[in-house]
């Protein structure tokens, strides 16, 4: 164990150990999107989680910073591996991904490349983490997916209809939303009406949250709903590691 003074603080910037690998994921429809596959650098996989990012109209892209900073986090905190990638026509300093935005419905063979893939490399536990536009595509697209659940980062509800949510229920595997108190777009109280289809719905209201999550303490808020219900054995996340880790 470090002494506390060789302890630093996890800081928005930090970037902890992992095996971090470019990749491609491959559609059924012939497009090629690009991606990184982020992998602890010890020990086995608990959970994988294939991150859906917000709008790529409004800046959306793989690095969007909530999903950044998982895969800078989680595969060392957790041992947690985290897929991110850029939808069809989305850029990033990754590079583009073929093709053109298509409002969520030809996005759903990107979702399916992205289990796929992380089938195929036998990576365990699968779960979609959607982040605005995101949580559309999971829930869109999804339910019928060889994943164990979802997990919602500022639903919008904007594209998913009640039909969708009704395919998670009868699945009855886990979804949970965390909804801002000051979303833009979705509100907690309006949430539990909206999504009242979707039975088996875990609704996680966040006090003082906005759309995009911005600050740290947020962030944080965030990954360790997520790492309570993917790897609950990692939760609560340190907010302090060893200085001598940090990349």
């Amino acid at each position: 164990m470090a002494d506390d003074a060789d302890m630093t603080e996890i800081r928005s910037t930090t970037v902890l150990p992992a095996i971090r690998e470019d990749i491609v994921l491959r559609t059924e429809d012939g497009l090629e999107l690009v991606g990184e596959l982020a992998l602890p650098a010890d020990g086995e996989v608990r959970a994988t989680l294939i991150t859906l990012h917000p709008l790529p109209t409004h800046g959306g892209f793989m690095d969007s910073h909530v999903l950044r900073k998982a895969a800078w986090r989680l595969p060392h905190l957790a041992n947690v591996a985290v897929i991110r990638f850029n939808t069809r026509g989305t850029a990033s300093p990754r590079g583009t991904s073929d093709g053109e935005f298509e409002e969520g419905v030809g996005e759903e063979a990107d979702v399916r490349a992205a289990v796929d893939f992380a089938v195929a490399r036998g990576l365990p536990h699968r779960w979609l983490v959607g982040w605005s536009f995101g949580t559309e595509l999971a829930l869109m697209h999804g339910a019928d997916l060889d994943v164990e659940g979802a997990l919602l980062l500022s639903p919008p509800l904007h594209r998913a209809k009640d039909e969708d949510l009704q395919d998670w229920a009868a699945t009855g595997k886990p979804v949970t939303a965390l909804v801002p108190e000051h979303d833009d777009f979705l509100k907690p109280d309006e949430a539990r009406e909206r999504f009242a289809p979707l039975s088996q719905l875990e609704l996680i209201p966040v006090e003082d949250a906005k759309h995009l999550w911005v600050g740290e303490t947020y962030v944080r808020i965030v990954l360790d709903a997520v790492v309570e219900r993917v790897a609950p054995e990692s939760a609560p996340l340190p907010t302090e590691v060893p200085a001598d880790v940090v990349e």
